[in-house]
């Protein structure tokens, strides 16, 4: 496949050819926290999927910033790219792998001094405390792992390489999975055990990525460049921290509702971390979908091909409202089975209802976050960052003030009305910013 199908191939079929690998490497990346649930669910008990789930929204943050920050970094790269200035994209590339770097590091220290601290204001049950703090010690021992592996993900997918990183969330998925099994069923480690299972697996994946992203920039171009340049951070930056805030509004969000959810227990939190598990399955291709239209606007605009950017949103539609009607189908069929992937048949009365309730209302709205992701990936591919922060903005708040005023008074389901209000609105807000065209001055 040519490296520049993105700006020649007709949009629906060079969004698929592009978003399907993405789509597929980010269900296998989910398999890491799912597969780290459903396993010390079942195995170990639902104290410990508590104590994943406890812990899940705040290392959900440390995700999408380094998958936020990698798609504003590939921004660049993929502009560089598409108007063939080589030279400059490796420096644009060696300048974002040391930020990243740096960053990686000072957030897993951060992250290590002060993990009881957090899960105490987040209200953590004081009977999966313990757990939960073990898990995220080993979670942050390994963030700058985490972070090289999605920035080079980005990084691929701005040369076009969609596929590339696939092959490696498959390989590290899988042996995610096995050390998982071993660690809980053969060494009786608990939450620990798949803790360092996926530091582990996420290490090597990282490094065997780093080898061959070095050896195809190597190919692309001979010319030597710099290694860091503080005008390409500065850019990087501008596109960088609203991408990051947009990729991390909905953890953020529920991490500030987690206390909303912790004080109805650790049984109505384990059925709850159960359905956002099976969510973050569900929300893969929305996401791929926004990340698959954000390079291929930032492609097109080095091209300087107006009109293929809006024919990629529209076809970037369609395909969002084909997830969309799949999901709830599914979700309405089969939502008590999948809970009980987590929660065997020995998970609490609460625990079920809880998930099986989450699922059977959040399916019918998945058509909102695709929207909303798919006119944020272009605006943010233009570089039109002020109304998506906003919009974004506005979405965590609306989640947030939902769920802490409504929840405590009429009961958690409140917790996931919040949560298509904050995903329309969002999408109202970037959708009427899309519609003025002042995207287009990018071009």
């Amino acid at each position: 496949m040519q490296n520049d199908y993105l700006i020649k191939e007709r949009p629906l079929k060079a969004l698929l050819l592009f978003s399907l690998p993405i789509i597929l490497g980010n269900l296998f990346q989910q398999t890491y926290t799912m597969a780290d649930s459903a396993i010390v669910g079942r195995f170990v008990g639902e104290q410990a999927l508590a104590a994943v789930g406890a812990s899940y929204s705040l290392t959900n943050i440390f995700i999408c910033v380094a998958f936020g920050g990698g798609i504003g970094a590939s921004v660049i790269v993929s502009r560089y790219f598409g108007a063939g200035q080589y030279r400059a994209m490796k420096l644009a590339v060696y300048t974002a792998f040391l930020a990243f770097l740096g960053v990686s590091v000072l957030l897993g220290g951060l992250g290590l001094a002060a993990s009881e601290e957090i899960m105490l204001l987040l209200n953590t049950p004081a009977d999966v405390l313990d757990m939960a703090v073990e898990y995220l010690n080993i979670y942050f021992l390994g963030l700058p792992f985490l972070f090289m592996y999605n920035v080079l993900s980005s990084m691929f997918n701005a040369l076009g390489k969609s596929r590339i990183p696939l092959y490696f969330l498959i390989f590290s998925s899988l042996f995610n999975i096995v050390l998982d099994v071993i660690s809980v069923t053969w060494l009786n480690m608990g939450v620990a055990g798949v803790a360092w299972a996926t530091l582990i697996a996420q290490g090597i994946s990282a490094v065997l990525s780093f080898i061959v992203f070095m050896r195809l920039m190597g190919r692309l171009s001979k010319e030597p460049s710099g290694i860091f340049d503080r005008s390409e951070l500065i850019s990087m930056t501008k596109i960088a921290l609203p991408s990051i805030l947009q990729q991390s509004t909905v953890s953020i969000g529920m991490m500030l509702v987690q206390s909303v959810v912790n004080s109805f227990g650790s049984q109505a939190l384990a059925g709850f971390s159960a359905g956002m598990r099976i969510e973050s399955i569900c929300v893969v291709p929305m996401s791929g979908v926004g990340s698959a239209i954000s390079s291929y606007t930032a492609q097109n605009i080095g091209a300087g091909s107006e009109e293929r950017v809006v024919k990629g949103f529209r076809a970037a539609i369609q395909m969002v409202i084909a997830f969309a009607v799949i999901l709830c189908v599914a979700l309405q069929l089969f939502h008590e089975p999948l809970i009980a992937l987590f929660l065997g048949d020995e998970g609490t009365a609460a625990a079920l209802s809880t998930g099986q309730d989450y699922l059977k209302f959040i399916g019918w709205f998945f058509c909102l976050i695709g929207f909303k992701m798919t006119v944020d990936g272009l605006l943010r591919g233009a570089g039109d960052m002020t109304m998506f922060t906003i919009a974004n903005l506005v979405n965590l708040f609306i989640r947030v003030a939902v769920a802490m005023t409504m929840a405590p008074v009429y009961g958690i389901h409140m917790v996931w009305v919040a949560v298509p209000i904050g995903w329309f609105m969002n999408w109202l807000i970037s959708y009427c910013e899309y519609r003025t065209g002042k995207w287009k001055k990018n071009l």
